[in-house]
This record gives C-alpha cells, structure tokens and sequence, in this order.
C-alpha cells in the first residue's frame, strides 16, 4: 500500500506470504527461523507444483520484501530471502484476436434489450480504448468526455490519465448511459457507469462472464479475455502505423519496454508471411 500498488497486485502479493506461512508450518518453524535452503525448497515446490516461471518470480519478490521489512522493523538481523533466485520466466506474446474477430465479438450482443444495449457498450469502448478491466468497470459518469473525444480513468498506482474514445465506441456508450442504464438501475444510484442486471456496479468477474458468453457465442477460442481485447488494441493500432510511445500512453504503461512487445508480435507475424509466400523461404 505504501507503494501505491493496484488493489490486485496486493492480493497476489498476499496469496504468496500465505503459501509462505503455510510451507513454514508445513516444516514446523516459525517464519522468521526459515533459513535461505527452506526458501529455495519453497520456490523448486511451487514449480513442482506447475507454476509458471513469472509466479514462481513474483513469490520470490514478495518473500524477498517481507523479510526486508522485518529486518527494517529490527526483528531480523539479516534476510535469508537476498540471494534467493527464481528461474527467469520468458517472454510470452501476448494473445489476441484478427480484426475479423474483433467484428463477429463486437456483434453478438442483442442490442434491442438493456443488459444487451449495455453489453454493446462494454465491449465497444474496450476494443476502442485498449482499458483493463478494471478501469472499464470502474469508470464514473465525471471519468466520461463524449463530446472532446476521451476518457479519463485511473489506472496502476492510482495514476490518472487521459484516453482517447473513438466516434463509433462514443455513440454505443451514448446510446447505453440513456437508454440502458437507467432501465438497469432503476432507483438505485451506483457510482460506476456500467452495471449489472440488479442496478449495482459491474465488476471484473461479471464482465469476464459476459466476454466469454458473446466469445462462445461468435465462434471464438475458450480462452478469450479482455486482456486479449487490450493487446488486440494494441497490435492492431500499431499494425496501421500508430507511434509506439503513444501507445504506451493510452495503455498505462510506467516503462516503453513493457508496450514494446507488441513488436515482437508483429516480428513474428512478418516471419509468418515470409515463410507462407517467399518461393524462397
């Protein structure tokens, strides 16, 4: 919390400090007794376990801050995590889908019923923006300028930023926040602009529900989610030709190297069609 962490963040950090609490009773020792060996067997059992690399690196992160914050408070001489290791996880490119996806998942919603007209939006303004999920579903009616063309949401390390709306997504977000919305809500006055089908606010597991029915519904792969909208976002407008450093704003990203991925997407996509048509190749 100290360091302005996302809310989602902290929950994974404190899902790891309870595996570390659990695998020092598991070895009948108190925390603070856990020597470097312990914490080494406990980063090889959470790959035994099949983690991933990247979990494996953000427990050792975590442990790693916990006990230098137990040696900060003077309850730890020294910290046996400092020279613990967690294997480098590799990057992944990230998963999205074709434009032609995109088109079939944006018209599944019924848009002649309100939670349909709602759904409409939802997905309109996060293909068109390139939000996570928790900043769609946290938007309020002052986060809305419809009229200027953008959006205003407030992202990792409660840091605010200003994202541009497109015209198409715009009139879909008109249309919900007075046909829909007040239909959904009734009497109630939730402080989020999109919401659920009892009136309250939308929340990230609602709307991942929501995704995967209209994915199922357009043909699309199981594993659709909408963070494969936001690289798909990406990599299309980098496709046309966008500045990567613009990108990089309208995502949210603190660091250019965490946007640059999406060259790697389309390095691998080049290599893709040389191969197909190259006589050569």
């Amino acid at each position: 919390m100290e360091r302005r962490l996302a809310a989602n963040t902290i929950d994974s950090y404190a899902r790891d400090l309870q595996r570390l609490a659990a695998f020092a009773e598991e070895r009948g020792r108190p925390v603070l007794a856990l020597t470097r060996e312990d914490l080494e067997a406990l980063v090889r059992a959470v790959i035994s376990d099949g983690r991933s690399p990247r979990t494996a690196a953000r427990l050792v992160a975590g442990v790693r801050g916990f006990f230098r914050y137990l040696v900060a408070e003077g309850s730890l001489a020294a910290s046996p995590a400092d020279e613990v290791r967690a294997s480098r996880p590799w990057p992944s490119l990230p998963r999205l889908l074709a434009p032609d996806e995109v088109e079939r998942l944006l018209e599944q919603p019924d848009v002649g019923t309100p939670a349909g007209l709602r759904d409409k939006a939802l997905l309109e303004v996060l293909y068109a923006t390139g939000l996570r999920v928790s900043e769609l579903v946290g938007l309020r009616a002052q986060d809305l300028h419809l009229g200027a063309g953008y959006l205003t949401c407030v992202g990792k390390g409660s840091k605010q930023r200003i994202v541009p709306i497109g015209d198409e997504a715009a009139r879909w977000l008109r249309r919900y926040v007075t046909e829909s919305r007040p239909v959904l809500t009734k009497r109630r006055q939730p402080p989020t602009v999109f919401v659920n089908a009892r009136g309250g606010p939308m929340t990230r597991v609602g709307f991942w529900k929501l995704l995967k029915g209209h994915g199922r519904a357009a043909g699309l792969r199981r594993d659709i989610s909408p963070h494969m909208l936001r690289h798909s976002f990406a990599t299309h407008l980098l496709e046309r030709g966008a500045d990567l450093r613009a990108i990089q704003v309208m995502l949210g990203h603190a660091d250019l190297s965490t946007t640059q991925i999406y060259t790697h997407v389309l390095e691998s996509r080049m290599r893709a069609i040389y191969d197909r048509y190259h006589p050569r190749a």
